[in-house]
């Protein structure tokens, strides 16, 4: 029964925090702190990603499905396929050249809860600021950008391999600031997030799956579930809060959420 309490909020906390911009990594990691959980969840949090990224796939399938089958025949089924190719390329170099360092410094338990508190707190006041000083936009379809605004889109969403950094945060961010509509930015961060985090998933999975154990199928069933619940709301819900009211309300969220989590080391 402790395990699949665990599930449920692990879930929970996955298909919250997976596509808004306060990052999921960083919050499954204090929570796994303070519920006491040990090494062997790490692949299980792993795992009930894959919720999250089919809630995705759930929501945008029609977008996803007639690039697919209009690559043969249409232009713009192309360029939307291969922005999002030229976006995951330098992801992808930089998450297997600093893997090591991630692994090894980044996540280091002496290390990641005052560097998790820290990285809130910055990333919280970037948005605060960047929210202010973003140039008009000039690009206002999420599916049609030009490969260079992709491109660059991608670039930015390398800082996200650090724990504390949100991947949507650097990207819708990262795309505003390119002259990117936020709403558009917002749609592309949604499309990029499925190769993105199927590629991460399938990486961490090579090297955890290990520890995997036959006893917590029950438990990665709920938490997949959950994740794939929680996020499809969220997902349809965050577009509508980013286009109305920015990212301002999550970058005093995580100045708040950093202040506590240093208030909570410091007496422990």
């Amino acid at each position: 029964m402790h395990d699949i309490l665990m599930s449920l909020i692990l879930g929970v906390v996955e298909g919250l925090s997976e596509f808004l911009p306060i990052s999921s990594t960083a919050h499954l990691l204090v929570t796994e702190r303070l519920l006491g959980l040990g090494d062997e969840w790490e692949a299980f949090t792993v795992v009930i990603q894959l919720g999250a990224i089919l809630a995705v796939v759930a929501i945008y399938f029609q977008v996803f499905w007639q690039a697919l089958i209009g690559l043969p025949s249409s232009a713009d089924a192309r360029r939307f396929a291969l922005g999002l190719i030229v976006a995951l390329l330098p992801s992808v170099v930089a998450g297997l050249a600093l893997k090591k360092l991630l692994d090894e410094v980044l996540l280091n338990p002496a290390f990641a809860m005052p560097f998790i508190a820290g990285c809130w707190i910055a990333g919280g006041i970037i948005i605060l600021v960047f929210e202010r000083i973003a140039p008009k936009p000039r690009f206002f379809e999420g599916d049609k950008l030009p490969l260079l605004k992709a491109f660059q889109i991608g670039c930015c969403q390398i800082v996200s391999i650090i724990p504390g950094v949100s991947r949507s945060g650097a990207t819708i961010l990262g795309g505003e600031m390119l002259g990117v509509d936020r709403k558009a930015a917002t749609l592309f961060t949604f499309y990029l997030a499925v190769p993105t985090m199927t590629g991460a998933t399938i990486l961490e999975l090579h090297h955890k799956a290990s520890s995997l154990t036959h006893g917590q199928t029950l438990d990665i069933a709920i938490g997949f579930v959950v994740s794939f619940i929680v996020a499809f709301f969220v997902i349809r819900e965050f577009l509508q809060i980013v286009t109305k009211y920015g990212l301002k309300p999550f970058g005093y969220y995580r100045i708040a959420a950093g202040l506590a989590l240093i208030a909570y080391l410091t007496i422990h």
